[in-house]
């Protein structure tokens, strides 16, 4: 592991120690998000799994019923039954934060209250399987709409998992011991220079001795 490219001095090492001290409690932090972000995504994951297992088997009711309804309609007389829809549907989107990821949250809402609005036709020429084809699909707007919320949600929770990650692992396995590394370093030639200087020290005070009452300390 390299160290850093630091002057070798006792302010540098006490700055460096609280910046590993640092490094080590934002460390925890973010194993901490990380383990919460990893539990909480695969509630969702769960939740998503069983939610479109639903959905794929309420479509495939939805696609029955059309079916049906086209084998006693003409197609003329179906794409003209199903061209001018009178119910409309609007979406808002807002979001909540979940341990700082911004997650979506889809509302919906029709522009009438009433429930023969979701048949844009007249009953005289159509069939009951159109009827029942319809109906389902509106029981299946809201699992729908739920299901797109969820996995955008997955989506994005995926990707701070994995930004999280990095950085508990850029910590762990760069950033801190290069910490480490540098304060070993200069701990190690603080030390050397501290006996250097007691070397010079006791040479210079043996010259003083021998200079003045001509013999040395030792």
């Amino acid at each position: 592991m390299a160290i850093m490219n630091v002057n070798p001095t006792r302010m540098q090492l006490s700055k460096l120690k609280k910046q590993l001290k640092t490094a080590v409690r934002g460390h925890k932090m973010l194993k901490d998000k990380r383990d919460e972000l990893m539990r909480q995504f695969l509630d969702l994951v769960r939740e998503n799994k069983e939610l479109r297992e639903k959905v794929e088997a309420q479509l495939k009711n939805c696609n029955d019923h059309f079916v049906n309804a086209g084998a006693v309609m003409s197609k003329q007389s179906l794409d003209a039954s199903l061209m001018s829809p009178k119910q409309q549907v609007s979406i808002e989107t807002s979001s909540a934060n979940v341990m700082s990821v911004d997650i979506p949250v889809f509302s919906w809402d029709t522009r009438t209250s009433s429930d023969g609005d979701i048949f844009p036709y007249g009953y005289a020429f159509t069939s009951f399987e159109l009827d029942d084809a319809v109906m389902s699909l509106n029981d299946l707007l809201p699992d729908m709409i739920k299901l797109a919320q969820l996995e955008k949600s997955c989506e994005l929770m995926s990707a701070e998992i994995e930004k999280t990650r990095r950085r508990v692992n850029s910590l762990e396995h760069v950033m801190i011991p290069r910490y480490q590394e540098t304060i070993k370093y200069i701990s190690m030639k603080l030390e050397e220079n501290d006996r250097s200087s007691r070397t010079r020290l006791m040479k210079v005070k043996d010259m003083l001795l021998d200079k003045a009452h001509n013999y040395s300390s030792t």
